[in-house]
């Protein structure tokens, strides 16, 4: 099993008996959810994706990956939210945050359209001149502002330095099978396409071609991470708590949110996670926080942050709980050297794996977080490999899905997402605005 929920620094906050009686709520919560009969129901298609994704489309990513990988320096992935978080995750949890600079033979990869930052876009365009360049834009319209604008700089940029013909070969869209602006403007230009599949959402989408393109062109292996999923979906087929890690954990979230634990802090213990914290966040705010509803998805990097958001977390407002991923195999070793002055006077270490000193520091912050009041979910990961990401990515979607229905929102839509874009167009002076931009001027003015 590559992930075990751990529950014993939650004993002094949780009875047996507070989570035996949540154990209806999340079978029927489990159950509505694979009857596909509950909200956003037209969005499952990840429950079963591990087993029924689209093989042909699944060799054509892989077939694409080589290409990308043999003709370019860097690939430019253009995406928002769910169309970006999952693949940066990935890599830089199998590979490294460090990914673009580790000797390879596979290209770097840079994240554009993800904000609309003049000098973020002005910097990875100099980081590109005098290379070869790809662009995989991933959007299901074409239409969303921030990465539209970036292809729009981009696809000029590949067609002045290669031609129409050159640019072509560059340029791979992952966009709706067959609506919408994108798809449209990706078939006359001849663009080869991928599909953002109806039935999966976008922060549910990384191990469909959203994520797998750029996964698969950083040299990771695609087949041993969807297996991962296949096994985490076959490992979580049971209703029961007991008998369910993604289920519990879920349950866990509901016992403690009714506690007046309102806010979840992911904790990771090495600068690996950090993508991971963000995917999770945009999961779990996205697919909960509706309706006046849902746990703040709030996310740390430890030891790191325990010098800034540690003195919070051990003595502020007790409305929080953590919820901890260990990695037993961190996938490096560093031995702890001696000096004979012993000036820093940590000689009582040397000889230690850096590993272990991590790991002793996560006990350590477990129990004084546990003194102070804080519950925590502790997560064991075997380790950081295609295999694990893919296992961990169906295990918090499923958690996220059930805990969701628990809480009675449908944690498959985001209405809330789209009131600061009409804002923005309306300011901005879209067409079909004019109403609206006069009357938030209006606003504005007083």
């Amino acid at each position: 099993m590559a992930i075990k929920l751990n529950d014993k620094f939650l004993t002094s906050f949780i009875r047996k008996e507070e989570l035996a009686n949540m154990q209806s709520a999340a079978s029927s919560a489990y159950e509505l959810l694979l009857s596909k009969k509950g909200p956003g129901s037209d969005f499952l298609g990840w429950v079963d994706l591990p087993v029924n994704y689209d093989k042909a489309e699944f060799s054509a990513i892989k077939a694409a990956a080589e290409k990308i990988k043999k003709s370019c320096d860097i690939l430019v992935v253009i995406g928002i939210g769910g169309s970006y978080l999952g693949a940066r995750a990935a890599i830089e949890f199998v590979k490294s945050p460090l990914y673009n600079n580790l000797k390879k033979d596979t290209p770097d990869i840079y994240f554009a359209g993800n904000n609309i930052s003049p000098t973020a876009l002005s910097e990875l365009i100099s980081i590109c001149e005098g290379k070869d360049i790809c662009v995989n834009v991933i959007s299901k319209s074409g239409t969303t502002t921030e990465p539209a604008v970036a292809f729009r700089v981009f696809k000029a940029m590949l067609t002045e330095k290669y031609g129409e013909e050159g640019a072509r070969e560059r340029i791979f869209v992952t966009t709706d099978k067959c609506r919408g602006t994108l798809k449209q403007f990706s078939d006359d230009a001849g663009y080869q396409t991928f599909v953002v599949p109806d039935d999966v959402g976008g922060r549910f989408s990384v191990l469909t071609a959203v994520g797998l393109l750029p996964i698969a062109c950083a040299g990771i292996d695609i087949d041993d991470m969807m297996k991962g999923a296949e096994d985490a979906r076959a490992a979580y087929s049971s209703p029961l708590i007991d008998e369910n890690d993604a289920i519990k954990y879920a349950a866990l979230r509901n016992v403690l949110y009714r506690k007046g634990k309102c806010v979840e802090i992911l904790v990771g213990y090495e600068p690996y996670m950090l993508m991971l914290n963000e995917w999770w966040k945009q999961l779990y705010g996205e697919s909960e926080g509706k309706d006046g509803k849902g746990i703040l998805p709030d996310s740390v990097v430890f030891s790191t942050d325990l010098h800034s958001l540690g003195q919070y977390i051990q003595d502020g407002q007790r409305n929080l709980f953590e919820t901890v991923i260990s990695v037993k195999n961190p996938g490096a070793e560093f031995i702890i050297p001696n000096d004979p002055a012993n000036v820093d006077g940590l000689n009582f270490i040397s000889g230690k794996s850096l590993d272990f000193v991590n790991k002793t520091a996560m006990l350590a912050t477990l129990m004084a977080h546990n003194d102070g009041g804080v519950p925590n979910i502790l997560l064991e990961l075997d380790d950081r490999s295609a295999h694990s990401f893919g296992y961990t990515v169906y295990f918090f979607e499923l958690a996220c899905a059930v805990s969701g229905y628990m809480l009675g929102v449908n944690p498959f839509d985001q209405p809330g997402v789209e009131a600061y874009k009409k804002n923005m167009f309306a300011l901005l002076g879209k067409p079909g605005y004019e109403d609206m931009k006069k009357a938030l001027e209006e606003r504005i003015s007083k």
